[in-house]
């Protein structure tokens, strides 16, 4: 008897980090037996935040439920909250999905869309205390599993978070065997990749490009969360 491929959708939206999404589907793809959608608005091209676009396998009207719901974050993150037709998607497949899953600043999305409240989560550093907006946890951790709640931390955290999501739905073997085949054996060349290594100057630096590129998000989010019931 054969039974049914297991349904995984991502969102797309525009200004998503592309990494946050293509790292994670790269690994889940070795998941076997599993149907991968890229599912967006519409199925016109959808630009990341890298510069270049990707384009949509599914229609939000196409999918109408998903074993594994995983959300991408990027520069789009506030764009897509304040977007009803994303929001009520997200909310909609959720509600019913085994796995409720984001990378990055998609945890905000989540939580937009109400998947959050009295879960810990993770998320990007930089936007991690926005969390209890959404009624979350925030956790200063790589990957955070609180029930069939699977958070990643920012954009690489995201290969991380898709290993370990391996390992819950295949079982570790499958996992290690993921791992092995995608060489993943990472050795930053600088320790630089959290705010805690990376060091004052450099936190300081990122926060004034951010705060130049997405002036007042903080204050956004506040209101968009204000507007959605939060």
């Amino acid at each position: 008897m054969t039974t049914e491929p297991l349904r995984i959708a991502f969102l797309l939206f525009p200004e998503v980090t592309q990494l946050d999404m293509t790292g994670p589907a790269q690994v889940l793809s070795r998941l076997g037996n599993a149907r991968l959608d890229l599912v967006a608005a519409t199925l016109e091209p959808v630009p990341t935040d890298a510069g270049f676009s990707i384009l949509p396998t599914a229609t939000f009207a196409d999918v109408s439920g998903a074993d594994i719901l995983c959300v991408p974050g990027g520069f789009g993150t506030h764009r897509a909250i304040a977007d009803d037709a994303t929001i009520d998607w997200v909310a909609r497949i959720g509600a019913d999905a085994r796995w409720v899953t984001s990378v990055c600043t998609g945890s905000l999305v989540l939580g937009a869309a109400g998947l959050l409240r009295g879960y810990k989560a993770g998320c990007h550093w930089a936007q991690r205390h926005m969390l209890p907006l959404f009624g979350a946890e925030p956790v200063a951790e790589r990957v955070v599993i609180d029930r069939n709640r699977v958070t990643g931390g920012g954009v690489t955290a995201g290969i991380d978070f898709a290993l370990r999501l391996t390992a819950l739905v295949r079982g570790e073997a499958h996992a290690r065997a993921v791992e092995l085949a995608l060489e993943y054996d990472p050795l930053p060349p600088f320790d630089a990749g959290s705010p805690e290594r990376a060091g004052v100057a450099a936190v300081e630096a990122y926060e004034r490009r951010v705060a130049q590129l997405a002036p007042g998000r903080d204050d956004q989010l506040r209101a968009l969360a204000a507007r959605r019931g939060f």
